[in-house]
């Protein structure tokens, strides 16, 4: 069941947070905690531990003079988040199928953002760990001058009518070098 299924929000437990030094790309455990989501038909991660919380769509305030892919701004608990629409910041042209209001809205860890940041996603499917050796940091570098792109992951799942095992592709996106520009816009 997904975050979005079960209508609750989604928070990164205290007790996780002293294993970030473990967790990362270059960490010693050989793994990777990621939080998978969807922008149209593509799946993407971003980092565990850049997460604060999943919270559902909430009616959004846009501000004026700011870059597209600024959605607006939000009330959440009595602070004021900017939302970022990462479809349009990724330049992804996929229309969704299902309204904007069904979106889900991903916190970032403000620790890293340096103020309040939210990105809005069509969908987020799961929170997920990973061998690094199922991470291709190579084919990611080769694609172009995006240093945004860690990495794809192949993520192992098996067909449902043949039974058969596939890889499917998740884009690993660093979010900070993604929104290290933002504060200069809003």
């Amino acid at each position: 069941m997904t975050a979005k299924e079960s209508g609750e929000t989604m928070e990164k437990p205290a007790a996780q947070a002293g294993k970030k030094a473990a967790a990362g790309a270059g960490g010693s455990s050989g793994t990777l905690q990621v939080v998978e989501f969807l922008l149209g038909k593509e799946h993407f991660a971003i980092d565990l531990f850049d997460v604060k919380e999943v919270v559902e769509y909430t009616t959004i305030t846009k501000l004026p003079n700011t870059p597209p892919y600024v959605k607006g701004i939000i009330d959440l608990r009595g602070e004021i988040t900017t939302i970022v629409d990462l479809k349009q910041r990724l330049h992804i042209t996929d229309e969704s199928t299902q309204p904007e209001e069904n979106s889900r809205i991903i916190v970032l860890d403000e620790k890293n953002t340096k103020s309040k940041i939210g990105i809005m996603v069509d969908d987020v499917l799961s929170v997920s760990t990973f061998d690094l050796k199922d991470v291709d940091t190579k084919s990611a570098s080769e694609i172009g001058e995006d240093m945004s792109i860690l990495g794809i992951i192949k993520k192992s799942i098996k067909e449902k009518d043949t039974d058969k095992a596939v890889n499917e592709l998740i884009i690993w996106i660093d979010i900070k070098q993604l929104l290290k520009d933002i504060d200069q816009h809003i």
